[in-house]
């Protein structure tokens, strides 16, 4: 294990949905550990932004197009990455938000979430998996579920569902993976104020929502950080198939 067990130095680190809210986040504390990082999504416009300010900071960053949806792109996409060389750590962040009530719900609503929030960390996980087993070199991939996941409020039927499999997939992917040196654990978080639910979560149902978390908030972006570094790096070692929820208390709440 290294002195610092939480370093990252020389590694490539590949985050999907790094465009905004947690991505973003995640992208720029993997890099301020030393990662070498691949930002991708299908906003090529901000993620160059970001990269320049990765960059400004003294780190190595790559933007990629990547639609989670569409196998070629995703074969693309880590073709470039291999340019800061092998990604050896994967964040499977892109998701996409819901909220319909279950009878209102259409098809196609459906499909849709779970394309992205289901479909897609199967897609870039499997492909990064076949490259880390295929060169040998191993690897963390951090599947990014949710404590919807373990529990139910009610219109978020098909984001609960989709975050319900990654937790599963993580723990299949995991049992799988052992064998070729790849770890594969997941994050759940609980409400966290990103560009997509401020407006929510000021508003007075964000506001009844929140006051039924135990600590009665919403999280801070920078209290996913540990558990993210945690996952990454050799701190987390002997860690394959854990779920770290990270939700002020909420799923205890949920009943």
């Amino acid at each position: 294990m290294r002195e610092d067990p939480f370093s990252l130095q020389g590694r490539t680190a590949l985050v999907t949905g790094a465009s905004s809210g947690l991505g973003r986040h995640f992208a720029q504390v993997l890099s301020r550990a030393g990662a070498n990082v691949v930002l991708a999504a299908r906003r090529l416009d901000r993620l160059q932004s970001l990269a320049g300010e990765i960059e400004g900071e003294g780190g190595k960053a790559l933007a990629v197009a990547l639609d989670v949806t569409d196998p070629d792109s995703v074969k693309r996409a880590f073709e470039a990455a291999g340019a800061l060389g092998p990604v050896t750590i994967l964040v499977n962040n892109a998701g996409v938000p819901a909220g319909s009530y279950f009878l209102n719900m259409s098809e196609e609503d459906w499909r849709g979430v779970m394309a992205v929030n289901l479909d897609g960390v199967f897609r870039v996980g499997q492909e990064a998996a076949r490259r880390m087993a295929e060169t040998r070199t191993g690897g963390s991939i951090i599947n990014i579920a949710s404590s919807l996941g373990f529990g139910a409020i009610k219109s978020l039927a098909s984001y609960a569902a989709s975050k319900a499999a990654v937790i599963s997939l993580t723990k299949s992917m995991a049992l799988e993976l052992a064998r070729d040196n790849i770890r594969v654990n997941a994050l759940a978080p609980g409400y966290f104020a990103t560009e997509f639910n401020d407006a929510f979560l000021a508003s007075e149902p964000g506001k009844r929502l929140l006051a039924r978390v135990p600590m009665g908030r919403a999280g801070r972006l920078e209290e996913l950080d540990g558990p993210l570094l945690l996952l990454a790096s050799d701190a987390g070692a002997f860690m394959t198939g854990s779920v770290i929820t990270i939700d002020g208390g909420h799923l205890l709440a949920m009943g």
